[in-house]
């Protein structure tokens, strides 16, 4: 027998069907080991190596993997296996993967590692044809990685602590950067207003023109960029609106003739994807993924993380014959890269094919919903349009008089003559202009405007700030710079969520004060020093990202780029320390604010050393906080906060008790004796009020509510009662109203109990 271990079970069943009999096909779900998260291993940022060599951590089972892969070992055993074949993801993290599984199973006769970048039947041949050991430099690459992510989130997100902030990251913070740094341009705007006038004929728009550029008035955005549709003078436009709105038409002056060939994308690759599926289906990234992964799990789209745009000989003749079946000779164009073709960018690591069908002729998968049925319709008709021909439109650029005004108006009318590879992707474009323009297009003309209402138009408004990120944008940028590859576009992004450091109104990604507080407050303290290594900025992070690549591919080893990365870290991490030991953090200062603040004045000051709280650095702070702390100690603890006390007085106030009653369970008489901190009586006295009124009898509101429900689940009131083990309504306390109620709700989502049953 022979097993082939993958990492998605829907992938192994694809591939159980083209293995048959003979073949024991397992999934592993993805990682099986990786560095620690628990015990004393768990708490280490890093591991110490010798020279020449990376880090050998010991590397702890994932959640759930050792019961999976110890299932997968003992069918293994008992079904005779002697070849083993692990067939994880083509990628970094996928030999990764293999390299465990392969440690993992070294005890069998025959273990090997097999790729393919697509699922079909042939791959699969040609893969189990060609195995070969594990690639260690990729290995190497996923390893050099983890370590540096794993230095820096833990090291850096300790840093970040003294702020109250949950983390940094290495690819994370600097794409943080792009959304705070564009929501900061935003906010210092600063809107410029304009008037503009225009029209429309025969569908075409065209606009005045108000001054030339040297014009000593032209407008100009904050960029000084100039529009000579704008203009500051609204006597200007007016006139032009009333005279065209007067005469209805133009006269044509001046016509430019020309073409546009628009060429055809490339077919699709990861971030690309990601952001077509946003811009033509309003998908999300993280829903783009999901049903993208489960297409090439079924084998229907090649490897879904890269970023080539390459495709092999076989598919491109499929998608020829296509295009000639359905569309004519005049349709096919050059195609995309050939497979021998070059980078065609310096951070591309172009280690697979582009992501298309691997079937070009299958139009729909079947067995598939909708929304699969729309993503796969996206990737086939860009991979069939990258083979085809230009798009090709007929361009007039038309420059007109108006009766009553001296100034020109202009516009563009193009129509398309060729539809080249629009033709493949029409159901996810508009629908283009086909037909020549109704009016004369020679000198002399008179093109009229269209009749319909509020045509001409006058515009007055003012320049708006530029928008902010999506996760389509934010991809493009990251894709751009080169800080990150296929594999992490979409959990960096999730990560910001997830830190509640952005978050996404209506598709646009916002910081929140967190956020904003990292990248101004605590990146800068990394990135702001005179080290030539800018540890958060996106030059440094896409400089690491080329040299992975570079040990991936075996022109650097791991253990080079490991200690020049650490001792820059080292360097960076060092100087950050000492700049925050210069002055108190925000966390020293609430810690001392909110010990000090209700001391005598005379105290303060004496505890200061006359001066102010600016004025200390984090070192003074540190000790000023541990003498506080110990005055603390000998008055029986700190004061409790202003919230803990506003917490306490409400809840007293809806008991039935008085203050002195109350403050009497802990054996105080006024408010000035509690003390403070998790375990203060302040703390103590607010969980026995909670307690109290959790006991006191339910309000009005609160029956009547039980009873509609109750009413509407055609439950009568006694079997309500009877169910929480109560006689009567006047029994039922606040506590026990709030778990009726939500016992309700959860029968009303099961289908609760109809009426006369």
């Amino acid at each position: 027998m022979k097993l082939m271990i993958l990492e998605s079970g829907a992938k192994g069943k694809t591939v159980k069907k083209y293995l048959g009999k003979g073949w024991i096909v397992e999934a592993c779900f993805g990682h099986v080991q990786d560095l620690p998260r628990s015990g004393k291993q768990g708490s280490k940022a890093m591991w110490a190596s010798e020279k020449g060599q990376l880090p050998d951590p010991p590397w702890e089972w994932t959640d759930r993997a050792e019961r999976v892969v110890s299932k997968i070992l003992s069918k293994s055993k008992k079904n005779n296996v002697t070849e083993v074949y692990i067939a994880t993801d083509p990628d970094r993290e996928g030999e990764f993967i293999a390299w465990r599984l392969a440690q993992i199973f070294s005890d069998f006769p025959f273990v090997t590692r097999v790729t393919f970048n697509e699922i079909t039947k042939e791959a699969v041949g040609v893969a189990i044809e060609n195995h070969r050991e594990v690639d260690y430099s990729l290995v190497d690459a996923a390893k050099v990685r983890r370590f540096m992510d794993r230095l820096v989130g833990f090291r850096c997100s300790k840093f970040a602590k003294s702020w109250n902030l949950r983390s940094m990251g290495r690819v994370q913070t600097p794409t943080l950067g792009y959304i705070v740094d564009r929501e900061i341009e935003r906010n210092s705007h600063v809107p410029i207003p304009y008037h503009s006038v225009h029209a429309i004929s025969d569908g075409y728009t065209f606009k005045f023109r108000f001054h030339g550029s040297s014009d000593e008035d032209a407008w100009r955005d904050d960029s000084g960029k100039f529009f000579s549709d704008r203009t500051f003078d609204i006597s200007l436009a007016e006139g032009a609106y009333m005279a065209l709105n007067q005469s209805k038409s133009f006269t044509v002056e001046s016509i430019k003739p020309g073409k546009t060939n628009r060429k055809p994308p490339p077919p699709f690759t990861t971030d690309t994807m990601l952001q077509s599926a946003s811009s033509s289906l309003g998908w999300s990234m993280s829903k783009t993924s999901k049903i993208a992964s489960d297409l090439y799990n079924k084998g229907f789209i090649t490897y879904i993380r890269t970023d080539s745009t390459r495709t092999s000989a076989g598919a491109r003749d499929s998608a020829k014959e296509i295009i000639l079946e359905n569309y004519g000779q005049e349709f096919l164009g050059p195609g995309s890269l050939g497979p021998d073709a070059k980078k065609g960018s310096s951070n591309v690591q172009d280690a697979h094919e582009a992501i298309r069908p691997t079937d070009p002729k299958l139009e729909t998968p079947e067995d598939s919903d909708m929304d699969t049925v729309r993503l796969y319709s996206l990737i086939r008709s860009r991979f069939l349009s990258s083979q085809m021909s230009d798009s090709v439109r007929e361009r007039r650029e038309i420059s007109g008089r108006v009766m009553g005004t001296e100034l020109s108006i202009t516009g563009t009318a193009s129509w398309r003559v060729h539809a080249g590879w629009e033709a493949a992707s029409e159901k996810f474009l508009p629908e283009p202009r086909i037909s020549e323009p109704k009016f004369d297009m020679s000198a002399d003309s008179i093109w009229e405007i269209d009749g319909m209402e509020n045509n001409p138009v006058m515009t007055t408004d003012e320049t708006k700030p530029p928008r902010r990120y999506t996760e389509s944008s934010i991809v493009k940028k990251m894709k751009n710079a080169g800080i990150g590859r296929p594999s992490t576009y979409v959990s960096t992004v999730q990560k910001l969520s997830d830190r509640k450091y952005v978050t996404n109104e209506n598709g646009s990604l916002t910081p929140t004060d967190n956020g904003m507080v990292l990248w101004t407050e605590v990146a800068p303290i990394y990135n702001d020093q005179e080290d030539e290594n800018k540890l958060f900025s996106s030059e440094f992070t896409a400089d690491m990202e080329r040299q992975l690549d570079m040990v991936e591919e075996g022109d650097i080893s791991g253990s080079d780029m490991w200690n020049s990365f650490t001792a820059s870290f080292k360097t960076a991490h060092d100087n950050a320390l000492e700049i925050r030991r210069s002055k108190p953090t925000p966390k020293q200062i609430w810690a001392i604010e909110n010990r000090i603040n209700h001391l005598p004045e005379d105290v303060r000051k004496d505890l200061m050393g006359g001066k102010e709280l600016a004025e200390i650095t984090g070192k003074e702070a540190s000790d000023l906080i541990e003498v506080l702390i110990e005055k603390e100690s000998e008055n029986g603890g700190p004061k409790p906060s202003e919230k803990q006390i506003s917490y306490l007085t409400s809840l007293i106030e809806k008991s039935t008790m008085s203050d002195e009653e109350a403050l009497k369970l802990v054996d105080v008489d006024d408010y000035s004796e509690l003390t403070g901190g998790r375990n203060g009586t302040a703390s103590t006295l607010i969980g026995l009020m909670k307690e109290a009124n959790e006991s006191l009898p339910a309000s009005e509101p609160q029956i009547d509510l039980i009873k509609s429900m109750a009413e509407k689940q055609g439950l009568p009131m006694r079997d309500v009662l009877s169910m929480a083990e109560l006689a009567d309504e006047s029994d039922i306390t606040k506590s026990e109203a709030s778990k009726i109620i939500s016992n309700l709700k959860a029968m009303r989502k099961k289908g609760g109990r109809k009426k006369g049953n």
